[in-house]
């Protein structure tokens, strides 16, 4: 009988820790699978929400983005075109001349085109009727002003940098052969060179290409400086 009791108790103290053992085997978070499992979760849950936060972080950036960024250049650009330009200065023109294709009919000069370039790096504005006086070569301050019929409405030409303006000069024509006559009885009178002055924007000596500026009675007729260039 002790024996058989001694054998029962032993064999029931082995069932209890199978029992145990099992049981603890079952237990979440104790085992490998469990183990595993836990630690793929948060590495799952964390890198989802990372990249969730990373990509939409940028993405709502670019989204606010996008739209400001072309709302500031688009007012860049309209202020700066938008913005007044200061008046052309003497430096920022080259004036040049050349014959106009239409000329009133006669021996002379006739009519010529003022053009008027920007040469500066910065818009600037012309506005007015040329002033017009017949000089010699090299001696534009010794000059003899024309009396200036104005045509035309003075308004303000913008020149973007490069930008042109014209205007157009017609003399009173000198009439005949040779030397010519002039309508009125006066003598006609030849200059090599003109001094062009632009209001605000200095005065420029100018010179045709080919030939010199015969004209009666130290007469002529401007037209306003304009962006469309006159024939």
């Amino acid at each position: 009988m002790p024996y058989t009791k001694t054998h029962r108790g032993a064999a029931l103290a082995t069932a209890a820790v199978a029992t145990a053992l099992l049981v603890t085997a079952c237990q979440p978070g104790d085992g490998p699978k469990a183990a595993g499992s836990t630690s793929k979760a948060p590495s799952g849950v964390s890198s989802t929400a990372a990249s969730g936060a990373t990509a939409s972080a940028p993405s709502k950036a670019s989204g606010t983005a996008a739209p400001s960024a072309p709302a500031a250049g688009a007012s860049s650009v309209v202020k700066t075109s938008g913005s007044p330009a200061k008046a052309c200065t003497a430096g920022a023109l080259k004036a040049a001349v050349y014959p106009a294709a239409h000329r009133p009919q006669g021996t002379g000069t006739g009519a010529v085109i003022a053009e008027f370039t920007n040469v500066s790096g910065q818009p600037c504005v012309l506005q007015g009727h040329p002033t017009v006086a017949g000089a010699g070569n090299g001696s534009p301050q010794h000059n003899v002003p024309l009396s200036v019929t104005r045509t035309g409405t003075a308004s303000p030409v913008r020149l973007a940098p490069g930008g042109r303006s014209w205007a157009k000069l017609t003399f009173v024509q000198v009439q005949g052969e040779g030397d010519g006559y002039c309508v009125s009885g006066a003598k006609p009178v030849v200059y090599p060179t003109l001094v062009v002055g632009v209001p605000g924007a200095g005065a420029h000596q100018v010179a045709l290409a080919d030939g010199e500026f015969a004209e009666c009675d130290n007469k002529v007729t401007v037209t306003a400086v304009s962006a469309v260039k006159p024939s």
